[in-house]
């Protein structure tokens, strides 16, 4: 009696083949489907710039203004903080997601920032800074003269 062999053993390459594809698959779609890939830092923040300042918003609920550092040193921006756990006595809690403990942001801005003049105010949870651009880094318009 002749036996045949099992179709997927046709071509031992087939499944390597296919497992190869799979795999490129997998990391091409692997940023954008990873969730915890693409998770933010805490604080979660807003940047957004015009040609004399970049403004700054990070959301802080909890925080006590004391308990939140803000450092600008040329183009880098960092954010330092304590947030303290909420605590209620005898209470037993069956889910905790609001973070607690410190924590800490360091990012370059696009151009370097005058650091006397930045102004930084909290309302409602929310931290607002406005980063003034340094007079050295702002762009220099050039008059042509013609003749």
């Amino acid at each position: 009696m002749l036996m045949r062999p099992y179709a997927g053993w046709a071509s031992p390459w087939r499944e390597m083949e296919r497992l190869r594809r799979e795999m490129n698959r997998l990391f091409r779609d692997w940023p954008t489907r990873a969730r915890w890939g693409a998770a933010p830092s805490y604080p979660a923040m807003n940047v957004w710039t015009d040609e004399d300042s970049a403004v700054v918003t990070a959301e802080l609920p909890g925080v006590i203004p004391d308990n939140i550092d803000i450092s600008v040193e040329d183009d880098m921006l960092t954010l330092r903080g304590h947030r303290q756990p909420d605590e209620t006595e005898g209470a037993t809690y069956h889910r905790q997601e609001r973070r607690y403990g410190t924590f800490l942001r360091t990012f370059r801005l696009p151009f370097r920032v005058d650091a006397g003049k930045v102004e930084a105010t909290f309302a409602k949870g929310v931290l607002n800074l406005v980063l003034p651009r340094a007079e050295e880094d702002k762009l220099k318009k050039i008059a042509i003269r013609a003749g």
